[in-house]
Formats: C-alpha cells, structure tokens, sequence
C-alpha cells in the first residue's frame, strides 16, 4: 500500500471512530432548544452526589444541570431547597425527582418555570395526600428495613442497606453509600401537599424492576395515576446512581418533547 493509500485508510478509520463516538456533536441538544435546564432533587438516605453520572451525561449533551442538596428535615425545608434552586435558573427547566424527591417535586413542581416531570422510582402524591398514603394497599417492602432515632430521624438499617436499597453497586461503594446515608425525618412522609404539579405538568417516569423500596405495583399504579411515560430498568432503588445513562435519556427525551411545545 502506498504512502497516500495508508493515509487515507488511517484518515477514514478515525472518522469511523469519531462518528460513533457517545460525546459526538450530534449528541448535543439543538442550541434553539428552548428547555436546557434540568434540576434533580434526591431522595432519602442520600444526598445530591449521587446524581454525578446523570449529570455528567446531561452536561455533555450541552444541558445545564443544578442538584438540590435536601436538608430532609421536613417537606416544607426540602421543597424550599427546590425553589432556592428554582429561582436560579434562566428559563424553562425540567424538574426530577428520586424516591421522596418524587414528591418534593410534586410540590415544587408548580413554579412557573417548571415545564415537566421526571420521576425516578419516586413517590407522586396528590394535593390533600401524604407520602405515606401512597403505601396503602400495597406489598410492604420487607427487605428495605428502617431505624429510627429517638428524635425521630429514620436510616436505612446498615445490614440491609446492601440488599434493600442498593443490590446493585459495588461492595465498596455501597460501604461508603450506607456509611454518608443521610436521614430524614419520618414526619416527612406524614405530611400532606398542597399542591400536585402533575396535574398540570407531563410527566415522565423510570422505574427500576428490582426496586426493593417500593412495591413494583406500587410505582406502576403512581406512573399510571399520573399520567407519566414511562421507562423500565432492571436496578435497584440506587437507579439515580447505578443507571444513569437510562435516566439521562428520559430527561433529554422529556426536555426535548416539552420544547417542541413550547415552540
């Protein structure tokens, strides 16, 4: 093969590379598209650095991603957290939730920026209802075990964590998940929304299938309730950590979606 020939075979090999390459150009969102703002709020026993995957994916594609930090001390401090993050944002934004960011979201989620929903294995009350509510009739979760403190805040309990919250992340890693798990109050789950932003807002939802918090009938009667599209993916309840590919499709999916409306 001549010097030119080996050249131009090198030169279309790294084109080839280049166009299947995830962080290609083509990725990226539409620099018209009018939803670039995504906030994701965590759930219980958790904080905002779980979301590091999804947010890497979505600041690749060009997206511009806040994480709320819940104090979880009760909905009211939770959903003003939300709104803090709310308030900082530029335009029309999507709005995620994890677990008991589900109905932090649902609160939230009727500030006028907000243009959608995504729930992530999450709690979608409605107006008048609790987050505890939504248990009734279901399976109980019998291998997600809780602890409470005489303050009454609630842990996850350190032998269960592994099998009941996160079966799917390494040894290690889900050492140093149940060792930082931050707690919430449990009179959290008592309270009662004023609002529910699905009502007025599409909604999205990605449910993991070996969710052991929840009742799988459960989060597909809340999906369905709600009106969401959604996702299934074999995870555990740590989806927001363990899956976030799947997640930060949805979110483009759904920001995409509700900017064509916008439009």
């Amino acid at each position: 093969m001549t010097a030119s020939k080996s050249l131009l075979a090198a030169t279309a090999m790294a084109a080839a590379i280049a166009s299947t390459s995830p962080s290609q150009a083509a990725d990226r969102i539409p620099d018209a598209q009018a939803v670039k703002n995504v906030v994701l709020v965590h759930g219980a026993f958790a904080d905002g650095s779980g979301w590091r995957g999804v947010y890497d994916e979505l600041t690749q594609r060009g997206y511009r991603v806040t994480i709320v930090q819940n104090p979880l001390t009760s909905l009211a401090d939770d959903v003003a957290a939300t709104k803090r993050a709310l308030d900082r944002q530029d335009g029309p934004t999507l709005l995620v939730g994890h677990s008991w960011g589900g109905t932090v979201i649902t609160e939230a989620g009727v500030d006028p920026k907000v243009t959608g929903l995504v729930y992530v294995s999450a709690l979608s009350p409605d107006a008048g209802e609790s987050s505890a509510q939504q248990y009734e009739g279901f399976a109980p979760a019998t291998e997600f075990v809780l602890e409470t403190t005489d303050d009454g805040f609630g842990y996850v309990k350190p032998e269960n964590f592994k099998s009941g919250f996160a079966h799917d992340v390494s040894d290690k890693d889900v050492v140093f998940m149940r060792d930082s798990q931050v707690p919430i109050n449990m009179s959290a789950f008592g309270t009662k929304l004023k609002n529910a932003a699905w009502r007025s807002k599409p909604s999205w939802a990605v449910i993991a299938t070996e969710d052991k918090a929840f009742d799988q009938a459960m989060l597909l009667h809340m999906a369905e309730r709600i009106g969401a599209k959604v996702t299934k993916v074999s995870a555990s309840h740590a989806l927001f950590a363990t899956q976030p590919k799947i997640i930060a499709d949805t979110i483009d999916q759904a920001s995409r979606e509700v900017s064509a409306k916008i439009r």
